[in-house]
């Protein structure tokens, strides 16, 4: 049987997209639904579990239509995810006990200090990789278990199943066979051993979360099971990747050599660097992670986070609707020959790499008479070159590397004006491909190594091309002044919010 195309699942946090990959690496075809965001309280963001999945099966059907693909065209399925993103169900009916917590919630800040004060930063670091933050999986875990009436009973009777949104789209696709997930979703869970390859006693202890509940962790590649017939094409089509969407991108941008750098701009941004077969711990404010389980091992990388990104173009159009159209923000901000002095600080959940301050809120300031709308969408713009600028000074030091090039994926690196001012920031080329869809590229590229659809890593290195390259034309010493302006902001922004 000679299949055609490979098919990710990717699970975005504001969107979810079903996209068929062939044999080049090029993209078939797409289908792509927005989904509903749940804000129950300030600083609380949920998704109804069953809109995650049911938009998925929606978009993955979309997408078989428009090809009229049959069971034999499809090589494999390959997941990747919004990570950190917590769900816990009931093992026997599939029932959600409770809205997912997403990796945007702070609910959990307060408890995230009391194991602060416990001592448990230095075995969290050394342990997961990580820093203590609300961020993560494990504290949300524990608040479910804590605040569902019977969860934690149920829990420890082995009743009910935790996973990240991989897991959850997994197991609804293999009619709950498979309770799995992968070396990179365990890796964001504050709760996994990234040396040992297992769920850490100790902390699972410090959360009071029961073991029973945890998926197996598996290889990123690999055959987890098989779809159900009735929900894809009648038939059973091998399940072979899940892998957290930034690491996803660092496999679809073909970054498998140690030192080469993603950067994804999505809702949030993360800068992604591969280090190979060992850990690089930081002291700068980065996270250790691992970048993918394959062939018998894993290898690892540094990540340096930002939790707001394409966000806050959402904000400017949804909440202060000073544009139409996210496409508008380029013209803008081409529109002005700067912002005026105004610089945003778009810390609306607390601020990620390398602050790590859950306290902050996000700010306008630099704000004259002469400030205008244009002037607010291109410093708002700036600010996600900013903070990418934060995060490579830190990983720089932390490994060592230099970036000689930035590789580019998100639906963002679509503003020509964002990605000239990243080169101009950064004073590398910044690289954005022909296929800016990394995450599921990279999802869609593991299932099919698992399933024989593309033979090594060589052949896939072969499908990047390049569709603009952005290279500095600023002035050191004007983009420095411009980047102090910003890191005097984030100081006014800080630790805003009483604790």
């Amino acid at each position: 049987m000679t299949h055609r195309y490979v098919m990710a699942f990717d699970a975005g946090t504001t969107s979810i997209r079903a996209i068929l990959f062939d044999k080049a690496g090029d993209i078939a075809a797409v289908a792509s639904q927005e989904f509903p965001q749940i804000y129950p309280r300030p600083g609380w963001v949920e998704h109804n579990p069953l809109d995650i999945w049911n938009t998925q099966i929606t978009v993955a059907k979309q997408v078989l239509a428009q090809t009229e693909c049959g069971a034999e065209d499809i090589a494999a399925i390959g997941v990747t995810n919004q990570r950190e993103t917590v769900v816990v169900w009931d093992r026997a009916t599939g029932e959600p006990v409770h809205n997912a917590i997403v990796w945007q919630d702070r609910r959990t800040a307060a408890l995230c200090e009391e194991l602060k004060a416990r001592g448990l930063e230095e075995h969290v670091k050394r342990t997961t990789g990580l820093i203590i933050d609300a961020y993560f999986s494990g504290t949300k875990v524990k608040w479910i278990l804590d605040n569902v009436p019977g969860a934690r009973e149920r829990a420890e009777r082995g009743e009910l199943a935790f996973g990240t949104v991989d897991s959850w789209l997994i197991w609804n696709l293999t009619g709950g066979t498979a309770h799995v997930t992968d070396y990179t979703n365990a890796s964001r869970t504050m709760l996994f051993d990234i040396t040992r390859l297992d769920w850490d006693q100790r902390l699972l202890d410090e959360l009071d979360i029961p073991r029973a509940i945890l998926p197996d962790v598996r290889p990123t590649s690999e055959v987890y099971g098989h779809s159900e017939e009735s929900v894809l094409l009648g038939a059973r089509i091998p399940v072979a990747a899940a892998v957290g969407d930034q690491q996803g991108a660092l496999f679809g941008q073909a970054c498998f050599e140690v030192g080469t750098v993603k950067a994804t701009y999505g809702t949030g941004a993360s800068l992604v660097l591969n280090t190979g077969d060992n850990p690089v711990f930081s002291t700068t404010g980065m996270l250790t992670t691992i970048a993918w389980g394959l062939d018998g091992g894993v290898e690892y990388a540094l990540e340096g986070l930002i939790f707001v990104a394409a966000a806050s173009i959402q904000w400017l159009r949804d909440e202060l609707k000073i544009v139409y159209d996210a496409k508008d923000t380029e013209y803008a901000a081409q529109d002005v020959p700067d912002t005026n002095g105004v610089y945003v600080v778009p810390a609306f959940v607390g601020l990620a790499a390398p602050y790590w301050d859950q306290y902050a809120r996000g700010a306008i300031l630099g704000l004259t008479r002469g400030a205008s709308r244009k002037h607010i969408i291109r410093a708002t713009l700036e600010s996600i070159a900013y903070q990418i600028r934060d995060v490579i000074t830190c990983m720089e030091a932390d490994s060592g590397i230099s970036a000689r090039e930035i590789k580019v994926d998100g639906g963002a690196t679509a503003n020509n004006f964002l990605m000239q001012f990243q080169a101009d920031l950064l004073d590398v080329p910044v690289l954005r491909p022909t296929v800016i869809e990394s995450s599921a590229r990279g999802a869609a590229f593991l299932a099919g190594l698992a399933t024989g659809f593309w033979k090594d890593r060589a052949e896939l290195a072969d499908t990047f091309r390049l569709e603009r390259r952005f290279d500095c034309a600023m002035d050191r010493a004007q983009a420095d002044r411009l980047y102090a302006g910003w890191q005097k902001a984030v100081d006014c922004a800080r630790d805003w919010e009483e604790h």
